[in-house]
C-alpha cells in the first residue's frame, strides 16, 4: 500500500511538473518581445532590447525620440526594461520625459513600477 501511495505521489508530482514546465514555456514564448512584436515601432522594441546602435540609426534616419509605439514612447520602455544607456541616447536626442502614456505614466513612473533603479537616476538627473 505504502508503495502504491508513493507511486502514485511521484506521477502527481511529475504531471504537475510537466504541466508547470508547459505554462512557463507559453509564458516565456508569449512575452513582452514576442507578444508585441508585430505592433510595435522598430525604435520603441529597440528601446525593449537594450539595442543602443539600433536606437541611434533609427533616430538618425527620422524616428522620433517621442513618438508613441501602444501608448508609450521609447523612453518609457527604455525605463520599464532599465535600458541606461538607451535612455541616455534617447535624451541626447530630445527624448521627454514628461510625457504620459496611454494609461497616463510618465517614463519615471514606469521605472519605478519595475524598480529600475539605474534608469531612475538617470531621469532623477534630467528632471
Amino acid at each position: 500500500m505504502k508503495k502504491s501511495i508513493s507511486i502514485l505521489m511521484l506521477a502527481g508530482l511529475l504531471s504537475f511538473s510537466v504541466s508547470y514546465a508547459n505554462t512557463v514555456k507559453e509564458f516565456s514564448a508569449n512575452n513582452e518581445f514576442s507578444a508585441v512584436n508585430d505592433d510595435i515601432s522598430p525604435l520603441c522594441k529597440a528601446a525593449m532590447k537594450g539595442d543602443v546602435e539600433q536606437v541611434r540609426s533609427l533616430i538618425a534616419i527620422g524616428n522620433g525620440p517621442n513618438e508613441k509605439s501602444l501608448g508609450m514612447t521609447p523612453a518609457m520602455f527604455a525605463a520599464r526594461y532599465n535600458r541606461v544607456e538607451v535612455l541616455k541616447v534617447l535624451l541626447l536626442n530630445g527624448a521627454n520625459l514628461n510625457m504620459k502614456s496611454e494609461k497616463g505614466y510618465t517614463a519615471k513612473e514606469y521605472a519605478e513600477m519595475s524598480n529600475a533603479k539605474e534608469v531612475l537616476s538617470i531621469i532623477e538627473e534630467n528632471s
